[in-house]
């Protein structure tokens, strides 16, 4: 199976689906009416020499994915805002003034947001562990079991916090829509046509899929501290904070292999994190394929991939550029 390398996430009511360097956002909209926005994606550097280094790609690749599902998730809330909101303004002048003023609030917001979650899972997941650890090896515990102990408390933490996030009500449809960019994803990389009954029985599990990237991250992170052996606590945190980018890199390497390998060993790596995208996915009902699918046929040609992949003889696909931004 080759892979597709689209890829994307779900949103409030919708999918974002990337592929290369163009991307969609279709929403759901409080109307019924599925609304596609397609923009180009300006990565955050264009020395593509750089982009071809394994680890340093993954740290690129990572800060790209976050900026550009952040903006997908805040252009999909625009939708669902209070009509207190909506009110039109009484000038063309201040319609304009009003969208200028929006757009740098959003961006301001859009990169607050993006820093403020980096922080918190650096804390979360990072930082609360070792402290905790460092209580148990206050108290007499060994290196080793000190070490045990943190990893443990990692793992809890983000298997708790995954567990916490899936029972609310909301996320639960974001969860669903989840579900539906991976089975079109998988729908077109098994060869079927791109519709709604393909779709809807295709798996919602997939190798590629930021849940495994997450857990990757977890496993990495763990493995790399156990060897840290030093005795200053300062030092400690300075190099566990140093080597987020390297463990963020590593992941994505491993995520980079799984979505194009059919490796047993590969697929058995890949298991813990298919596993644990039962949580962070749901099955999703028609409407949500349809949303999808409009996300997908946005950026990707899936019939000239079947064509190329799976023998199929579908006509050359006829560009639409009238839902395209600038």
């Amino acid at each position: 199976m080759k892979s597709s390398n689209i890829g994307g996430q779900a949103v409030m009511e919708g999918v974002m689906m990337m592929n290369k360097d163009r991307y969609s956002v279709a929403v759901r909209r409080p109307d019924g009416e599925i609304e596609v926005k397609v923009e180009q994606h300006k990565p955050l550097t264009k020395h593509k020499g750089l982009l071809k280094v394994p680890i340093l790609r993954g740290v690129f690749s990572f800060a790209d994915s976050m900026i550009v599902g952040m903006s997908s998730l805040m252009y999909s809330a625009s939708f669902y805002e209070d009509e207190e909101e909506k009110k039109k303004p009484a000038t063309k002048e201040e319609e304009e003034q009003q969208k200028a003023k929006k757009e740098k609030t959003d961006r301001l917001m859009m990169y607050g947001t993006v820093t403020f979650s980096v922080v918190i899972a650096v804390v979360l997941f990072l930082m609360v562990p070792y402290f905790l650890s460092e209580l148990l090896h206050k108290a007499g515990a060994g290196t080793t079991l000190t070490a045990v102990a943190e990893a443990f408390v990692r793992v809890a933490l983000f298997l708790g916090y995954l567990a916490a996030i899936s029972r609310m009500e909301d996320i639960q449809r974001v969860f669903m829509y989840h579900g539906a960019e991976h089975k079109c994803i998988n729908c077109v990389e098994h060869g079927l046509e791109l519709n709604v009954e393909n779709v809807l029985k295709s798996s919602r599990e997939h190798k590629r899929c930021g849940t495994s990237f997450l857990m990757y991250v977890i496993v990495i992170s763990i493995i790399f501290f156990m060897f840290i052996r030093v005795d200053s606590p300062v030092l400690k945190i300075v190099i566990r904070l140093l080597l987020i980018p390297v463990i963020a890199g590593v992941s994505y390497e491993i995520i980079r292999l799984a979505g194009k390998s059919d490796n047993k060993l590969v697929n058995l790596i890949s298991k813990p994190g298919l596993m644990l995208q039962h949580l962070t996915t749901r099955e999703p009902d028609a409407e949500m394929a349809e949303v999808a699918i409009a996300a997908v046929e946005a950026v990707f040609d899936w019939r000239a991939y079947l064509n190329e992949n799976f023998g199929y003889t579908y006509p050359a696909k006829t560009e639409k550029k009238e839902h395209e931004e600038p």
